[in-house]
C-alpha cells in the first residue's frame, strides 16, 4: 500500500554508512509528492542529505531540531523520478495445501496476470516493482487474451507432480527380441513417434523467449511439455533398439507435415495446429499402440507417453478457446490456416506407407495371413477414430458442428 508520508529514525548512522538502507525503502512507500520524515543525530546528516536528494531528484525541504539530544528532523519529498512500478504488490501470505506443498496456481491467484505487459520491464517478476528507463526486450507475445488461458498454472503443477524417468521407470530388461514382423513394426512405429515428437519439442520452444515475463507461467508450463517430448524421444528411440532392432523409414509426407508445424509464427495458430489438431490426433494414435502393444513394457512407455500428451493437449484447447473468446475473428483465421496446410499437403499423399503396414501388422499381432485382415480392419477403426475425437476436441474448442468436420476431413494424413 502506498502512504502519503513515513517517518524513519536513522539514530548516529552517517549517509554512506546505513542510512541510506533505511532511506531508499522508505521512499518507495510514498507516492511521488509524498514526505519522509528522517530522524537522525548524525551532525553532517543534513549537508549529505540535501546534496543527496538534488542528485536523486528528490526534494529536500529543511530540517529542524525536535529534543534536546540534537535529534534534527530532515524533511524529504519523494520526487517523480525513478518511480518504480507497478504499485508495491498487497503481500498477502499464500494458502498452502493440507499436505504443506505451495502451488503455482495459489501464487498466480494472488498476483494474476496483466491485460497487457509492458516490454520495457525486462526480466521483472510479475508484481516486482520497476525502475523506469529500462530497455525493451525482444518479447512480442504481450496480452493475456492470447497468451495465457486462466489454469495454465494448474496444469504447470500437474505436470511437475507427474514427471518420470526413461531410464528407470520402464522395465527395459523384460524386452526380448519379437518376431521379425513384429520387431519391425515397432522399429518403424517408435522412428515416427520419435519424429513427431521432435516437431513437439521444437515448435512450444521458440516461443518461449517470445513470451513476456508477466506470463511466466505459460513459459514454465511450455518448459515441462519440451521436456515431456525430450523425454518420449528418449524412450521410443530406446524401445526401437533396446532388444536388437533398428529404426524405420521417414517418409517424404512426414517430412512436408511437420515442416508445415515448425513455419508457423503466430502462436494461438501453433497451439492449434500442434496440441488441439496435431497432438490431439497423436493421442488416438498412442492409444492403439497402447491397445496392441506387444510386451508390457511398451504398454507402460506408451501409456505414460500418452499422459503426458493428454496434458498438451488440454492447454492447447484451453489457449485456443480463451483465444476465441477474446477474438471473433481467430475462428475464420484458423480455419485458413488449416486450409493452407491441406493445400501443401495434397500432393503428398495419404497416411505413409511404412505407419500403415506397421500398424496393420501390430494390430495383428504378426504377419499371418489369416491375422492380416484382423489388423487391417483396425486400422480403418483407428481412423474413424481419430476423424470422430478431432471433430469433439474442435467444438469443444468453441467451432461449430459444421466447422469441426471439415477441419476434421482437412487435417494432415501425418495425423500430427
Amino acid at each position: 500500500m502506498t502512504l502519503s508520508a513515513v517517518a524513519v529514525d536513522a539514530g548516529e548512522l552517517p549517509l554512506g554508512g546505513g542510512l541510506l538502507t533505511l532511506l531508499r525503502p522508505a521512499l518507495l512507500r510514498v507516492a511521488p509528492g509524498g514526505l519522509v520524515a528522517v530522524l537522525s543525530r548524525d551532525r553532517a546528516a543534513r549537508d549529505d542529505l540535501q546534496r543527496w536528494c538534488q542528485v536523486e531528484h528528490h526534494g529536500f525541504l529543511g530540517s529542524e531540531v525536535v529534543d534536546d539530544r540534537g535529534t534534527q528532523r530532515h524533511l524529504i519529498e519523494r520526487g517523480r523520478l525513478g518511480v518504480p512500478r507497478p504499485e508495491r504488490e498487497a503481500g498477502l501470505p499464500l494458502a498452502l495445501q493440507e499436505d504443506g506443498h505451495l502451488l503455482a496456481a495459489t501464487v498466480l491467484d494472488q498476483a494474476p496476470f496483466p491485460e497487457h505487459a509492458d516490454p520495457h520491464t525486462g526480466f521483472a517478476p510479475r508484481g516486482a516493482q520497476v525502475e523506469p528507463g529500462g530497455p525493451p526486450y525482444p518479447v512480442s507475445l504481450l496480452d493475456r487474451a492470447h497468451v495465457a488461458p486462466p489454469d495454465v498454472a494448474r496444469l504447470y503443477d500437474q505436470a511437475v507432480a507427474a514427471q518420470w524417468d526413461a531410464s528407470r521407470d520402464i522395465a527395459w530388461s523384460r524386452i526380448t527380441r519379437l518376431p521379425d514382423a513384429l520387431e519391425w513394426s515397432v522399429g518403424q512405429l517408435m522412428t515416427f513417434l520419435a519424429e513427431n515428437e521432435l516437431s513437439a519439442l521444437y515448435v512450444p520452444s521458440k516461443f518461449i523467449p517470445r513470451l513476456h515475463p508477466h506470463f511466466a507461467e505459460v513459459g514454465m508450463f511450455l518448459a515441462t511439455q519440451v521436456a515431456d517430448e525430450a523425454r518420449h524421444i528418449d524412450v521410443f528411440l530406446k524401445r526401437a533398439r533396446v532388444a536388437g532392432g533398428s529404426l524405420g523409414v521417414s517418409s517424404v509426407t512426414t517430412s512436408h507435415s511437420l515442416l508445415s508445424l515448425l513455419q508457423i509464427e503466430d502462436f494461438t495458430e501453433a497451439e492449434f495446429m500442434l496440441s488441439v489438431l496435431g497432438e490431439g490426433t497423436f493421442i488416438d494414435l498412442l492409444r492403439f499402440v497402447e491397445r496392441h502393444a506387444p510386451d508390457e513394457p511398451t504398454f507402460e512407455l506408451v501409456r505414460r507417453a500418452r499422459a503426458d500428451e493428454a496434458r498438451h493437449v488440454h492447454f492447447g484447447l484451453s489457449h485456443v478457446r480463451h483465444a476465441l473468446a477474446h477474438d471473433a475473428g481467430l475462428y475464420g483465421r484458423l480455419e485458413q490456416s488449416v486450409r493452407r496446410r491441406a493445400a501443401t499437403m495434397s500432393a503428398v499423399g495419404g497416411v505413409p506407407t511404412p505407419i500403415q503396414d506397421a500398424l496393420v501388422v501390430l494390430a495383428a499381432g504378426g504377419d499371418a495371413p489369416d491375422r492380416i485382415s484382423r489388423g487391417h480392419e483396425a486400422f480403418r477403426e483407428l481412423l474413424h477414430e481419430m476423424h470422430d475425437n478431432r471433430m469433439h476436441r474442435l467444438e469443444h474448442a468453441g467451432f461449430s458442428a459444421e466447422q469441426a468436420r471439415t477441419l476434421s476431413e482437412l487435417h494432415t494424413p501425418n495425423f500430427m
